[in-house]
C-alpha cells in the first residue's frame, strides 16, 4: 500500500475552487507515495479524522500568511493572504506534530510550519532584511537552481542529500526569522536568509524555502531525495 500523503491546497480570492500543483503530485507519485488533497476545514473533529488518516502532511507553497497571527501588522509589501488556509494548516500542522507524522513544508509550508511552533517571519526580506540580499525571486526557469544553499552538517536535509552545499531554486520575498525550538535552521543562504527548518524532536519534520517539486521534474537528485525520504518515513508510519 502507498503511504497517503495529505497536501495542502490553494485557494484564490474571489474563485470557489480549491488547487494544488502538478508538480506537487508528481514529485509525490514518482518517490512512492499517494497523494490526497486537503480542503479547508475547521471542525475539530474533521481535523482529527484527517491527522488520524493520512500517513504524512506535505504543506504546499502559495501567497503569503497573515501576520497578526505571530503578532505584526501588516507591511505594505505583504501580498495576498487566504484567512482560511491559514486557519487550516496552523490547526492541522500542531495535530500531526502531536501524533509525530511526517511533515514536508515548501517555501509559504515552512513559514506556516515554523509559525505553527511559536516562530515568526519576515513579511518582505526585501525591505526588512539590512544588507545586500541575494535574488529571491528568480528571473529564470522554476526547474533551475538559481543560488545555493549552506546546508548544516549531520542535519535531516544533510543525511536526506549527502551535501553540505545545495543548489536551489527561489520564488519568495517572505522568509523564516525567529526559529523556536524544538526546530533549528538547518540550511541558509550567503546572505544570511534562512532556507531550511527541521525538528530535533520529531522522526520527520523539514521545512524548504525552496521549490524541490519543480526542480525534481528536471532530475535534480536533492530534490528527488528530498521526496525519497519523505515518502519512506511515511511509509514507515503507515506500516505501524
Amino acid at each position: 500500500m502507498k503511504p497517503i500523503i495529505g497536501v495542502t491546497a490553494s485557494l484564490e480570492l474571489g474563485r470557489d475552487d480549491y488547487g494544488i500543483e502538478l508538480a506537487d503530485t508528481e514529485a509525490i507519485l514518482a518517490a512512492g507515495g499517494l497523494p490526497v488533497m486537503l480542503p479547508h476545514l475547521v471542525e475539530e473533529a474533521d481535523l482529527d479524522e484527517i491527522a488520524e488518516h493520512i500517513d504524512g502532511l506535505f504543506l504546499a507553497g502559495g501567497y503569503d500568511i497573515d501576520p497578526t497571527l505571530f503578532g505584526e501588522e501588516p507591511h505594505p509589501n505583504l501580498g495576498v493572504i487566504i484567512p482560511s488556509r491559514d486557519a487550516f494548516e496552523l490547526a492541522l500542522v500542531k495535530k500531526v506534530l502531536a501524533m509525530d507524522k511526517p511533515i514536508l513544508g515548501v517555501c509559504r509550508g515552512a513559514q506556516i510550519l515554523n509559525i505553527a511552533v511559536g516562530g515568526d517571519m519576515y513579511q518582505d526580506i526585501t525591505t526588512q532584511v539590512k544588507g545586500d540580499l541575494l535574488q529571491h525571486q528568480q528571473k529564470a526557469p522554476k526547474f533551475h537552481g538559481s543560488h545555493f544553499v549552506d546546508v548544516t552538517e549531520g542535519s535531516l536535509l544533510n543525511r536526506l542529500t549527502g551535501q553540505t552545499r545545495i543548489k536551489v531554486n527561489s520564488r519568495h520575498h517572505q522568509a523564516n526569522r525567529l526559529v523556536p525550538a524544538p526546530f533549528v535552521i538547518s540550511g541558509k543562504a550567503s546572505d544570511g536568509i534562512v532556507e531550511a527548518v527541521e525538528s530535533m524532536h520529531h522522526h520527520f519534520v523539514l521545512g524548504v524555502q525552496w521549490h524541490p517539486e519543480n526542480m525534481a521534474r528536471a532530475s535534480d537528485s536533492a530534490s528527488i531525495q528530498i521526496f525519497s525520504g519523505f515518502v519512506e518515513a511515511c511509509k514507515e508510519e503507515g506500516d505501524e
